[in-house]
């Protein structure tokens, strides 16, 4: 296969490369900085866009069976009206580069993966929520629905040819230990005073980068697969739990928690991202037959960490 992905050079980008190319299948990553491309990206082409069109790259998409579209700021910055602004429009801006690249190419990629979270369902309490669940107020839930929305237009009929094929992937936390939220939930343990934050009773979708990537694979190669999909293991767990048996793995007591009221005050808004959980369960990858590797939290904290 021949597949595109824009946000390459990120935590899944990256990952997702690796697993691609060593199965032989051809990667090329689209990227602001391709000389600043990461040493993981060995063997990988990487082409240069300006993460708001389709300039330069339209040729590549002509006839690719996939793009990923994972670009996008980071959440994990402290949300003024300047970082939210940005958040929304470096997403929006991207999905409309993938949008005019299928519409300019003269033979359509076959499917168009289009990177969302769980954070779409907004904070829902202890309601299991599947993909049928509707979108949540606030930032969060708002950015994803445009998110999400800002790349459908590539499932609709040309004018001589058919749309190509579109999925969604709610993400959960995505861990691994060489960047993202893990290491950040490791540094209080390492010192002793880890706990769980707020409540604790807020729900953690999570999921292992290895079933992170390859849920992706699977649903690109599987001809069944469009519309949304929640990528999260099929075991979700409260942030309490989470940081029981994070301390367990570790070594570490789970003694120390944070109250609501310091992460709110330390982060602002962001502080949502953290205190506001989503029992997200991926019924719809279940339905299609995927198989996880690591359904259960403490297997695969075991195999990132030991």
């Amino acid at each position: 296969m021949r597949i595109i992905i824009t946000g390459g050079t990120g935590l899944i980008g990256q990952a997702l490369s690796v697993r691609l190319v060593s199965e032989g299948h051809e990667v090329l990553v689209l990227s602001r900085s391709p000389a600043r491309a990461p040493d993981a990206l060995a063997g990988v082409q990487v082409a240069r866009w300006d993460a708001r069109t389709a300039e330069g790259w339209v040729r590549f998409a002509s006839g690719a069976d996939a793009i990923v579209n994972l670009a996008g700021a980071s959440l994990a910055t402290r949300w003024t009206p300047h970082s939210k602004r940005v958040i929304r429009e470096s997403r929006l801006n991207a999905g409309r580069a993938v949008v005019q690249a299928t519409a300019q190419a003269t033979s359509k990629p076959g499917v168009v993966v289009q990177a969302s979270g769980a954070g779409y369902y907004g904070p829902r309490g202890d309601e299991a929520l599947t993909e049928e669940a509707p979108p949540g107020p606030g930032f969060l839930g708002q950015t994803a629905v445009a998110w999400e929305a800002s790349t459908s237009p590539v499932g609709e009929s040309g004018c001589t040819q058919p749309g190509s094929r579109h999925i969604v992937i709610r993400s959960g936390v995505v861990l691994t230990p060489k960047g993202g939220a893990l290491p950040r939930m490791m540094l209080p343990f390492r010192f002793f005073v880890g706990g769980r934050l707020g409540t604790g009773n807020q729900w953690l979708p999570w999921i292992h980068i290895d079933d992170e990537v390859r849920a992706i694979q699977f649903l690109i190669e599987t001809a069944a697969a469009s519309g949304p999909f929640n990528v999260t293991a099929p075991k979700p767990v409260t942030n309490r739990e989470f940081s029981r048996v994070l301390g367990q793995v570790m070594h570490r007591p789970a003694l120390f928690p944070v109250p609501s009221f310091v992460l709110q005050l330390l982060l602002g808004e962001m502080s949502t991202v953290l205190l506001d959980g989503q029992r997200a369960v991926p019924q719809n990858l279940l339905d299609l037959g995927f198989t996880f590797r690591f359904p259960d939290l403490e297997a695969a904290l075991r195999d990132l960490l030991d």
